[in-house]
C-alpha cells in the first residue's frame, strides 16, 4: 500500500476550486509554497486551524451523489451528501456517518462549566494574584500550561493527537506504519532514521493541530482509504512519529521534547534491550508519571524473545514503571496502558489498534492531558503555597505585641505617675497649711526648680525604648510568618518592617501627650497613619504635669475639716497667748485642749484623706495606664498589624485558589 495525501482524488478543495490534481504541486504532493495537502495553507484554514469545510461553503465532488471516493467523509460533506441522497434517491442507503457528526467539525474544546475549565480559571487567578510576591521562574510552568491550554481549546476537539516515541532501534517507525496501514515512515538500519516528526491524520480538520506542532505540509499523510487501518474506530486520530529521544543529534531530542509537551497522548515504544534505559525513565517516564492516563507503554519486538521471556520482560517493565510512580491501568483502574507486541509480525498490533480506537473515540485525551499538566504545575507550586502549620496572628500574639509597645511607651510608669499625682493632689488639698508651706519651701530650694522632671528621659532610655519597639515588631512578624512558605513569609516581614517606619516617633508623641507636654515636630513624626481614635483626644485626656485629676465628692468636707482644725489651732493659740499676757483670765486647760485638738486633728484629717485616696488614686492610675496602652496598641495596629494581616489575607486568598486548582486533580479521580 502507498500513502495518500489528506485529500483523495476529487476531494473538495473549497469554494471556487475544481476537482482533480492541483497545478503547482511538487512531486511529494506539497504545494509550491510549501503548504500541505490537508488544508493547512493560509488560504484554506480558519483561525482555529480547521479545514475549509468549517465555513460551510465546500462544493461536492467525487461521486455523482456527492459522496467522496473511497467512502471517506469529513463530517459536513457527509451530511450534505446524506441530505442530497435522501432528496434524489430515497431508496438508496446513505453513506455511513458517525452519530456525533451532527456536531460541528470544530467546536469548543472544554465546556465552561467543566472541572478543567474551573481549574484553569483558578490557576489563572492564582498566577495573577502571585505575580507581585513570587519570582517569575516560579510561575513560568503555570503560565506555559495556561497558554497551551488556551491554544488547545481553540482547536478541534474531535481529534486526538497521539505521538509515538522511543529510542533508536525500538521499532517505533515500524509500529507507526503498521497502525497507518502504509509505508509512511522510513525504516532501516541507518540511525537515526526519523529526522523530523511525521504525522498521519485519519480525518480532515486537524490542520490547526498540526500547525501547532510545527509539522510542515510535506510531512503530513493520510492512511490508505479502504484499508483496515482506515476503519472508523480510528476516525479522529492524528498519529505522530517522533525522532529518537536518544538520538546523537541534539536537534532531534529538542524536537521530541517540544512535541511531547503539545500532544494529547504518547505511545512509548521500548524493546527488550533498552526497556530499562535510565535516560528513558529518569528524563521522561518519571517526570511524566502524573500523565499515566494518556500514556501507552509498548514492549516491541517480542518475536525476538523465546518462550515465556516476553512475559518476564513485560513484568519487569511494569515493576520499573511502578518504581517511577506511574499508575498502571489494570483491573479497570485509571493509569498507563502496558502491553507487548511485534510491529514486524503484527502480533499484538490489533489489540493496540482496538485500545487506541476506544481511546480516540472517548475524546477525553486532551482534557486528561491538560488536567495532568495542571497537576504537574500545581505540584511545582506546592512549596510556595502550602504552609506547614496554621500561620496567622492569634490573639496571644496580638496581646504580646501590645504588651511590648506598652512597655516601650512606659504605660505602667505613666499609670504609677498618675496615681502618685492623684495622691499628691489629695495631700495638697487635705494637708495642713504648715506642711504644705514646708513642701513649697523645699521644692523651691531644689536645683533646677520645680519643673526639672519635664526635661524628658535621658537619651539612653530613649534608645532602649526604640530597641524595644523594633524587637516587638520583629517578634510579631516572626510569629505571623511562622509556617508560611518562603515568599509569603518574606512578604509578611517586609510589610511589618515597612509599617514600623516612624512607629517609635509616633509612640514618643503619644508619650509626650500623656505627659501633658506639647507635641513638637508632629509634622515629621509620621502620625498620619495612627487611628482616628488616637487623634481624637484620647492622649490629651491623660494625666500629666500641669493637669489636675478629678476630685471626689468628699474632698470639700475634708478641706473644711482641715480648715476647722487649723482654726482651732489658731484660736487655741491666741487664747493661750491672751492668758499669758494677762488680757484674758487664766485657765490654761481649755485653750490648751482646743489647740491640741487642732494640732492632732489636722494630721489625723490628712492621714484619713490619704487612706481614703488610695483606692481612687489606684483606679485613676490604672485607667491612665489602660488608655495609654490602648493608644499605643492602636498606633501599632494601624502601622504594623493591619499591613501584616493584609498580607495574610492575600496568602489565604491565593491558598484558596491553589486548593481550587488541585480540587479535581487526576490523582484524586
Amino acid at each position: 500500500m502507498t500513502a495518500v495525501t489528506d485529500e483523495g482524488p476529487g476531494q473538495s478543495r473549497g469554494p471556487g476550486q475544481g476537482r482533480g490534481p492541483v497545478p503547482g504541486r511538487g512531486p511529494d504532493g506539497s504545494g509550491a509554497d510549501g503548504s500541505g495537502l490537508d488544508g493547512s495553507g493560509p488560504d484554506r484554514s480558519g483561525a482555529d486551524g480547521s479545514g475549509p469545510d468549517r465555513s460551510g461553503l465546500g462544493e461536492h465532488s467525487g461521486h455523482a451523489d456527492g459522496r467522496p471516493p473511497g467512502g471517506w467523509d469529513d463530517g459536513l460533506i457527509a451530511r450534505r451528501a446524506a441530505a442530497a441522497t435522501e432528496d434524489t434517491a430515497p431508496d438508496e442507503a446513505p453513506a455511513a456517518v458517525p452519530e456525533d457528526d451532527v456536531r460541528p467539525q470544530v467546536e469548543a474544546y472544554v465546556p465552561s462549566d467543566s472541572p478543567l475549565s474551573s481549574r484553569l480559571d483558578a490557576l489563572r487567578e492564582l498566577v495573577g494574584l502571585s505575580r507581585a510576591r513570587l519570582e517569575r521562574a516560579d510561575l513560568a510552568e503555570a503560565g506555559r500550561v495556561l497558554d497551551e491550554a488556551a491554544a488547545r481549546r481553540r482547536l478541534s476537539s474531535r481529534h486526538t493527537v497521539v505521538a509515538i516515541a522511543g529510542a533508536s532501534g525500538s521499532g517505533k517507525s515500524t509500529l507507526f506504519n503498521s497502525l497507518a496501514g502504509a509505508q509512511i515512515s522510513e525504516t532501516g538500519l541507518r540511525r537515526p532514521t526519523t529526522a523530523a516528526p511525521l504525522a498521519c491524520s485519519w480525518t480532515d480538520g486537524a490542520a490547526g493541530l498540526l500547525d501547532r506542532l510545527a509539522i510542515p505540509g510535506r510531512l503530513r499523510r493520510r492512511p490508505q482509504p479502504g484499508s483496515a487501518a482506515a476503519d472508523e474506530a480510528l476516525q479522529g486520530l492524528v498519529l505522530v512519529d517522533l525522532p529518537d529521544h536518544d538520538s546523537a543529534a541534539r536537534g532531534h531530542r529538542d524536537q521530541v521534547d517540544r512535541v511531547l509537551a503539545l500532544v494529547d497522548a504518547v505511545i512509548w515504544v521500548v524493546d527488550p534491550e533498552k526497556y530499562a534505559d535510565a535516560a528513558l525513565h529518569e528524563r521522561y517516564l518519571r517526570p511524566l508519571a502524573g500523565h499515566a492516563e494518556v500514556t501507552f507503554v509498548v514492549l516491541n519486538q517480542i518475536d525476538r524473545l523465546p518462550g515465556e521471556a516476553a512475559d518476564q520482560v513485560l513484568d519487569d517493565l511494569r515493576r520499573l514503571l511502578d518504581e517511577d510512580g506511574m499508575a498502571l491501568g489494570e483491573h479497570g483502574e485509571p493509569g498507563a496502558t502496558v502491553l507487548s507486541l511485534s510491529a514486524l509480525t503484527g502480533e499484538g498490533v490489533g489489540e493496540l489498534r482496538e485500545l487506541l480506537g476506544r481511546f480516540v473515540q472517548d475524546r477525553t485525551a486532551a482534557t486528561r492531558r491538560l488536567s495532568a499538566d495542571v497537576d504537574a504545575a500545581a505540584d511545582r507550586l506546592r512549596p510556595v503555597y502550602v504552609a506547614e502549620g496554621r500561620p496567622g496572628l492569634g490573639e496571644r500574639a496580638r496581646e504580646e505585641f501590645a504588651d511590648r509597645l506598652a512597655e516601650a511607651v512606659g504605660a505602667a510608669a505613666a499609670g504609677q505617675a498618675a496615681e502618685r499625682e492623684w495622691r499628691r493632689n489629695a495631700g495638697r488639698a487635705c494637708g495642713t497649711p504648715w506642711l504644705r508651706l514646708w513642701r513649697w519651701y523645699e521644692s523651691a530650694r531644689r536645683p533646677g526648680g520645680p519643673d526639672r522632671g519635664a526635661l524628658g528621659a535621658p537619651p539612653e532610655e530613649q534608645l532602649t525604648a526604640r530597641q524595644r519597639v523594633e524587637q516587638a515588631v520583629r517578634t510579631v512578624a516572626d510569629d505571623a510568618a511562622d509556617g508560611l512558605p518562603g515568599p509569603w513569609a518574606q512578604a509578611v516581614r517586609e510589610a511589618a518592617v515597612h509599617g514600623a517606619q516612624g512607629l517609635p516617633e509616633a509612640l514618643d508623641e503619644l508619650a509626650g501627650r500623656a505627659a501633658g507636654t506639647e507635641s513638637r515636630g508632629a509634622d515629621d513624626s509620621g502620625t498620619a497613619g495612627v487611628a482616628a481614635g488616637v487623634r481624637g483626644g484620647t492622649a490629651q485626656a491623660q494625666p500629666g504635669r500641669g493637669s489636675k485629676p478629678p476630685r471626689p465628692a468628699w474632698w470639700p468636707a475634708a478641706v473644711l475639716a482641715q480648715v476647722v482644725m487649723t482654726l482651732l489651732q489658731i484660736f487655741g493659740g491666741l487664747w493661750l497667748a491672751g492668758q499669758i499676757i494677762g488680757v484674758l483670765q487664766p485657765g490654761l486647760l481649755t485653750p490648751a485642749l482646743v489647740m491640741l485638738a487642732g494640732i492632732i486633728g489636722g494630721p489625723l484629717v490628712e492621714w484619713s484623706c490619704a487612706a481614703a485616696a488610695r483606692g481612687p488614686a489606684r483606679r485613676y492610675g490604672q485607667e491612665a495606664e489602660r488608655r495609654l496602652r490602648e493608644t499605643a496598641a492602636a498606633c501599632g495596629r494601624a502601622r504594623v498589624l493591619d499591613p501584616v494581616s493584609a498580607e495574610l489575607v492575600r496568602y489565604r486568598e491565593v491558598r484558596e485558589r491553589f486548593v481550587a486548582v488541585t480540587e479535581f486533580s487526576t490523582t484524586s479521580r
